[in-house]
């Protein structure tokens, strides 16, 4: 396990992470910047359908920082405004190593609301699997059964602890999870939480020429690809459940290097969720093996009735944690 970790470290760290002198010493101005305008050097590192993010630096404290920002036109939107502060706040609540630290939030000169957070770097999961799939050599060496498994366990802690301070991720997927170089592992975009005191009124109907990879834009369902049946039926009443079993959906691509679910649009997804029988990790797969004990966890925690699922995160993080032991599954 070390040298995997050691190797993985070697690839993903990059060097000019290294500090130097000209990073930590030198004079404060006394006319300092404050806001938005202590940001410099502005590229642009990745953009979704709702929000752009920036890589920038802190002239103050000289680091480099991720200015995550809504498109200009969604400014008026009140859902995805209220999904950006959510994701913001939520975020910055939940201090736990597998969050991304924030580090503020604000307005710039146009009245555009932003908000920063530590610059982390590695793979998404989504990534992976895919160059898994492919057969890259070197994702091979670093990513095996094993490490996949470890990261999926780390991934069940932050949302436990997520939890257990009453917010549910609902739009859990591959894409949202940073794999970094010294095997930690992080859950990104909580846009979609569900936080304690919030009234269940049911979700938006599934729009039928959604893109069933991506999360919609002004909808309140996670990534159809990946959601409950809770939340394809637009169930009034959810709880943690809903994330048992996108996280049994990441186990389940994470045995099989392929998607659990298929349709060409959103709502044939969802048809097939909840008309369909779902597949086996062992069924769908003959070049894998695929261990019995993980077998049985995925199945557990992707049973459509939620009542027959894992009944917390907790409970199937325990699990999970009992065959990293003895490589055999609880009961």
């Amino acid at each position: 396990m070390e040298e995997n970790n050691k190797k993985r470290a070697e690839d993903m760290a990059l060097h000019d992470t290294s500090l130097h002198l000209d990073d930590t010493d030198g004079d404060f101005p006394v006319h300092w910047k404050s806001g938005s305008l202590k940001y410099a050097d502005f590229k642009l590192m990745a953009e979704g359908g709702t929000a752009k993010l920036f890589t920038c630096r802190d002239i103050n404290l000289h680091r480099e920082v991720v200015y995550k920002t809504l498109h200009s036109e969604l400014r008026e939107s009140d859902i995805e405004v209220q999904r950006f502060l959510r994701e913001a706040r939520v975020t910055a609540k939940l201090a736990h190593p597998g969050t991304v630290p924030v580090y503020e939030m604000g307005r710039d000169r146009n009245g555009d609301i932003y908000f920063t957070m530590k610059r982390v770097r590695g793979r998404n999961l989504r990534d992976i699997i895919q160059g898994l799939s492919g057969k890259d050599e070197k994702l091979m060496q670093l990513f095996p059964l094993g490490v996949l498994v470890d990261s999926l366990i780390q991934i069940c802690q932050t949302v436990a602890y997520a939890h257990d301070h009453g917010v549910i991720h609902r739009d859990l997927k591959p894409a949202n999870i940073l794999v970094g170089g010294f095997g930690e592992v992080l859950v990104l975009d909580w846009g979609l939480a569900k936080v304690w005191g919030e009234v269940d009124l049911g979700h938006n109907a599934i729009s039928e020429g959604a893109d069933p990879a991506l999360t919609p834009v002004g909808r309140r369902y996670g990534t159809p690809l990946y959601m409950a049946p809770e939340l394809a039926r637009g169930d009034s009443q959810i709880d943690g459940r809903v994330d048992v079993f996108s996280l049994g959906n990441i186990l389940f691509e994470i045995l099989t290097l392929s998607q659990l679910l298929h349709g060409e649009t959103a709502q044939e997804v969802a048809d097939n969720l909840l008309t369909k029988d779902l597949p086996d990790p062992s069924d769908f797969t003959s070049s894998r093996n695929v261990p019995d004990a993980l077998e049985a966890i995925c199945r557990k925690a992707l049973k459509k009735d939620p009542r027959e699922r894992y009944p917390s995160v907790q409970s199937m993080l325990d699990s999970l944690k009992y065959y990293q032991l003895s490589g055999t599954a609880i009961g």
